[in-house]
């Protein structure tokens, strides 16, 4: 039996033991930097399965080894993401989360229970394969500074190197039974934006009497936008959006202060740089200019994600090889962000997409929504699919 074979027959196997899991993470969600029993049941299968590990890893992260034969000849990486979202579920279902305002609304609980299938293949097939997989089970992916930091500080792609690392992210906009690749740039930087735009408030009757903050702020709102209409190179995607405005005034009440929150996204450093002391003289220049002032507080987030073009080449023909050509789909260039990002600065790294979309079962909302929700086929796919890609990669991937 030919190993494409051999992996898809165990896919079939682990199926139900894999959405087993899958429930019981979503049942259970825990937040960012709080995965402890989450980390605990990952434990727990990876000692089921035989598969050495170690624990603590930022806290709590795991870290695992599945060695084949010659397991010195080449490495890879598999990451899963394990933190869930502070969303209150709406979803009626049987394995709706237990844990009220806290629920698995971007698909981790089926990153980790796919990599947990990933491995029991890779374990069962251990002696017709070459190398060493890493399995890197990671917190808290929604929350700055980004587990993926915090791994990397602690040694996570050392000793050795891995040759290249994968992560898989579900994509509600994919049906499921497809996956998703963009070479090169991918995912942009995330930097959010404090603005403290500061005037003297007053009687609203009154405005020649008042630094009104709240004009200020909408100026510096607008002057902005020149960020990315008048000093950003147009090759260069770029976004400036603000989400958050609160002016504590009345109906006839100028406040002292406004206070702004946005975001800043792109895909290039120099220009990330630049962009970030525009906005601090923007928005300062505009209100001194109205005899105001503002501070500004740039918190610098994720970089942006780049897909290595050879490995990126490579999962592509792999996903055709194990899902056939039709199932694997070109992505569009994305202005969300992810700290896998961070991976994909320091070592080779693809991160592709997972279909789980399926419109006659009404499974279509979008990530980071109440209503999220997967068709569990996909689980399928995930765990067949890593491990197709982790095998061929290590047999050949310096081939492509």
């Amino acid at each position: 039996m030919a190993m494409i074979d051999k992996i898809q027959a165990l896919s079939k196997e682990y199926f139900d033991d894999v959405v087993f899991y899958r429930r019981h993470f979503h049942a259970t969600p825990e937040l960012s930097m709080q995965e402890s029993k989450t980390a605990a049941y990952i434990a727990a299968r990876l000692r089921e399965t035989g598969i050495a590990f170690g624990e603590g890893v930022a806290e709590t992260g795991i870290v695992a080894h599945i060695e084949g034969k010659n397991p010195k000849s080449r490495l890879i990486a598999l990451r899963a993401d394990m933190d869930a979202l502070p969303i209150h579920e709406k979803n009626r279902v049987e394995y709706r989360s237990a844990n009220p305002g806290v629920m698995h609304a971007c698909g981790h609980d089926v990153h980790m229970a796919s990599l947990l299938g990933t491995a029991r293949i890779l374990q069962a097939l251990r002696n017709e394969w070459e190398g060493t997989v890493r399995l890197i089970f990671q917190p808290s992916e929604e929350k700055y500074p980004g587990g993926a930091s915090l791994m990397i500080q602690q040694g996570v792609l050392e000793n050795p190197r891995p040759d290249a690392i994968f992560g898989q992210h579900v994509y509600p906009g994919l049906p499921a039974g497809k996956a998703g690749i963009r070479s090169g740039n991918y995912m942009a930087s995330t930097d959010e934006v404090y603005l403290t735009v500061k005037g003297r408030g007053g009687h609203a009757a009154a405005p020649q009497e008042n630094v009104d903050p709240i004009v200020i702020a909408s100026h510096i709102v607008v002057g902005l936008q020149q960020i990315v209409s008048r000093h950003a190179t147009p090759a260069i995607p770029t976004v400036l959006s603000f989400g958050r405005m609160i002016a504590d005034g009345q109906t006839n009440v100028i406040p002292d202060e406004v206070t702004l929150e946005g975001t800043f996204r792109t895909f290039d450093e120099a220009w990330r740089e630049q962009a970030h002391l525009r906005i601090r003289e923007v928005a300062v220049f505009i209100a001194q200019g109205m005899r105001g002032d503002c501070e500004v507080f740039i918190d610098r987030g994720y970089p942006f994600l780049v897909n290595n073009h050879r490995l990126a080449a490579n999962f592509r023909q792999y996903a055709g090889e194990y899902l056939g050509w039709d199932n694997v789909e070109e992505l569009e260039l994305s202005m969300t962000g992810e700290d896998f990002a961070y991976y994909s600065q320091k070592t080779d790294a693809c991160f592709y997409r997972l279909g789980t979309r399926n419109v006659e079962q009404g499974i279509t909302s979008n990530v980071h929504t109440p209503t999220f929700d997967i068709d569990e086929k996909a689980l399928e796919t995930g765990m067949g699919l890593m491990a197709y890609v982790a095998i061929r990669e290590l047999s050949d991937g310096n081939k492509a």
